[in-house]
Order: structure tokens, then sequence, then C-alpha cells
């Protein structure tokens, strides 16, 4: 459990499969602690019609009074930087994504290269995560991806296992846990906040 003097945010990290009702379950933890006064960090690019339905959604279904924080993953880790307040960022999944998408050779069979591209990525994401205030709450939602079939590209198969680092580094770091499944929440770390 993270003391009092901790110079790191509170984490709470929501994980859970595609379509579990993490994000659902995340924004009612994020309004049930910070009310109207929610910063919102969106990672999704509308990239294409099913991205911009899918982000409109996301819209739709979070109170209009929460400021919105979208752009690319290097300006929002920057945005975050000594925040106070409840932060809802959703998803660090599509944040990863878009970092590891912008390597141009994540494809690359040089593995001491990719290794090395891997750990400044993770190297990132805890940065992220400690960037806000210690008097922060950021609740992050993020994908489990490690329990559905082995991706058959060297692309796809490196994205998960990155996925799965990250997941474990977060995890660490986070003060409660929860994994949704079935749009119900267990608890696997630190129990419900009060």
């Amino acid at each position: 459990m993270r003391s009092a003097t901790s110079p790191r945010p509170e984490v709470l990290l929501v994980l859970g499969g595609a379509r579990s009702g993490k994000s659902t379950f995340a924004q009612e933890e994020a309004r049930r602690r910070g009310g109207d006064n929610v910063l919102y960090g969106a990672t999704a690019e509308p990239c294409d019609g099913d991205l911009r339905r899918r982000i409109a959604l996301h819209r739709e279904n979070r109170p209009a009074s929460w400021e919105t924080l979208e752009g690319p993953p290097q300006e929002l880790a920057s945005a975050l930087w000594g925040r106070r307040g409840v932060i809802l960022l959703d998803c660090l999944t599509v944040w990863l994504s878009r970092l590891f998408l912008a390597l141009s050779d994540a494809e690359s069979e040089d593995e001491i290269r990719w290794e090395q591209e891997e750990t400044g990525i993770l190297s990132a994401v805890e940065r992220l995560i400690r960037s806000p205030d210690s008097g922060a709450l950021l609740v992050v939602v993020i994908n489990e991806v490690g329990w559905g079939l082995v991706p058959p590209t060297l692309l796809g198969r490196r994205f998960r296992d990155l996925q799965g680092r990250a997941n474990q580094r977060v995890g660490a770091l986070a003060d409660h846990v929860a994994l949704v499944v079935a749009g119900i929440p267990l608890w696997i770390k630190g129990g419900p906040r009060p």
C-alpha cells in the first residue's frame, strides 16, 4: 500500500478483455471520486470510421463537464505532469499501441534492438503513471490481451508481450487493481476504496 508521503499519485488499475465493461466501471469510479471535476485522458486517434464511432460513443457516455485531453502519446504524458484531482486515462493499451506503431523497426528480426525499444517504451509507461501529483487519483484502463490466441505475426506477438509487461509494471505500481469480467469488478489488489 502507498504511504502518505509517496511521490506519486494513487493508482487504480482497471483491466479486462474487450467489451468487458472496464471503461464503464472506470468512469463510475472516477465520477464517484471526482464528480464533475475529472480530467479524461483520451488516447485513441480517429483514423478510420470505426474509431470515430467508438470515440463518439465514449464522449456521449461521459459527463460533458469533464475536461478532456487528447493528442499524441508524448503530449498526453506531458499534460498530466503535476496534475491533481481525479484523472481517468482510457486506455493505456491504445496509448501503448500508438508508441509501438511509431517504431520503424517493430518488425525487425534484430532482438537486441527490439529489447532496447521495449525497455524505452516500458520506461515511458512508468513515467506516465508517476506523472500526476501525489495528491491525484489516476484511474488507468488497460486491456488484458494475454488470454487470447497467440498472434500469427512477429509484430502481433511483440505487442502482446509488450502489453503484458506493461500490465505487470502498472499492476506493481497500482494501489488498487480491479479485473472486470462480464461487467463485474473483481478486486485483485487493494480492494475497493472508501
